[in-house]
């Protein structure tokens, strides 16, 4: 089958994270990735072809576009983006067209994505199958009436299909929209997409970090970036405190979209102890490595910890549902304590510290469904060969 997968990511990088782990579970067959954020360092399997369009990404409201190549407004991106998309359907003639999240969010795009799909619907690319592929929770709207009406008009119009990547024991579509109902398309809860640990790599990277005997490793992360500084000074300020109590060893990563000048104030609280960085493509390893995790709450940070079982503190982001009600289902499963902003002061902090590193990585068998990415590719291998 030929596949093109739209993943536009405005603030963070979990949905291309998300997409390039369902994008890899389709092995064997031709897939285009298109990535229309801002460019961050990824690893390709030899069947997945990255597009990226010139990117474009949102303010912290996520109100207004922002061009993200220098010297070019947005208005003259938007041209060369839909140009780009046109050309690629053209060229391909896909059997999919997978969608990260629109019609349910990034509805700004729709400049360039629903005249593709009005053309899809009317033939001009032959038979395409659009499919909507969709996270566990969704974030609140201030018109949440107009906003879902909105939504089942472009869904049920465009749309052949729709995956939510959830297992749906723990976490159901119509939980945070509630006219799921009238939905008339399919609508398959897939399991939680997520990516594969290795404990012996972890292990093998606690031998690298020549960390001594007894002595600790916190592992904190910021997901995207633009949303960490906070956390990241907050858990500075505890280690403060937390030094002398007990060895251990801190490896921070801020994100690559953390902006510069606050990355650099970070980096100048480095110590022997304390190793400040943006990004690696490794932060599994860590994971399985770490005696704690410390993180924000978003979905691929979350998958990450059910998968290694690392005790781990979160931080959800409070001005949405979404990172709340996923850290507090989560919780339930694992050795995660989650802590709010009065948790970030920092004696509070470091006592929070302090006891979860004498927690130890959970044996059992978690009992949710992680296999989101393989069970969303067989649902499309089945309805690619007709059955």
């Amino acid at each position: 089958m030929k596949i093109i997968f739209y993943c536009q990511y405005v603030w963070g990088m979990g949905h291309l994270v998300r997409s390039l782990e369902f994008a890899r579970a389709l092995a064997g067959h031709d897939v285009t990735l298109i990535a229309g954020g801002q460019k961050v360092d990824i690893d390709l399997p030899d069947h997945v072809q990255l597009v990226r369009l010139p990117a474009l990404y949102m303010d912290e409201k996520f109100t207004r576009l922002i061009s993200g190549e220098p010297g070019r407004r947005v208005e003259q991106v938007q041209h060369a983006r839909k140009k780009a998309l046109y050309d690629l359907f053209e060229r391909t003639k896909p059997d999919f067209f997978i969608v990260e999240l629109y019609p349910f969010g990034r509805s700004i795009f729709a400049f360039e994505l629903e005249p593709l799909l009005e053309d899809i619907r009317r033939g001009a690319f032959g038979n395409v199958k659009a499919v909507c592929s969709l996270r566990d929770i969704l974030v609140e709207k201030k018109d949440p009436t107009y906003h879902e009406k909105r939504v089942l008009k472009k869904l049920n119009r465009y749309f052949d299909a729709l995956l939510v990547h959830s297992d749906a024991a723990l976490q159901q579509l119509d939980e945070t929209f509630s006219r799921a109902a009238d939905i008339r398309i399919p609508l398959v809860h897939t399991g939680f997409i997520t990516q594969q640990a290795d404990p012996a790599a972890g292990r093998m990277l606690r031998q690298e970090l020549k960390l001594d005997a007894g002595e600790k490793l916190i592992v904190a992360s910021a997901g995207g970036g633009r949303s960490g500084f906070p956390l990241l000074t907050g858990l500075l300020d505890a280690c403060d405190l937390l030094d002398g109590q007990l060895p251990y060893r801190l490896e921070v990563f801020c994100g690559p979209f953390m902006d510069q000048d606050e990355f650099e104030l970070l980096c100048a609280r480095a110590a022997p102890a304390r190793r400040i960085r943006r990004y690696t493509k490794h932060f599994l390893d860590y994971l399985s490595a770490a005696d704690l995790s410390v993180s924000l709450a978003g979905y691929n940070t979350c998958m990450n910890l059910l998968v290694t079982k690392v005790p781990a503190l979160v931080v959800p982001y409070a001005r949405q549902q979404e990172q709340p009600m996923r850290a507090e289902k989560l919780s339930k499963f694992l050795p995660i304590r989650v802590l709010y902003e009065p948790d970030m002061q920092p004696a509070r902090l470091c006592r929070h510290l302090a006891e979860m590193l004498l927690e130890t990585r959970s044996a059992e068998q978690v009992p949710i469904d992680l296999d989101g990415a393989a069970n969303a590719a067989r649902f499309l291998e089945r309805w690619g060969q007709g059955s």
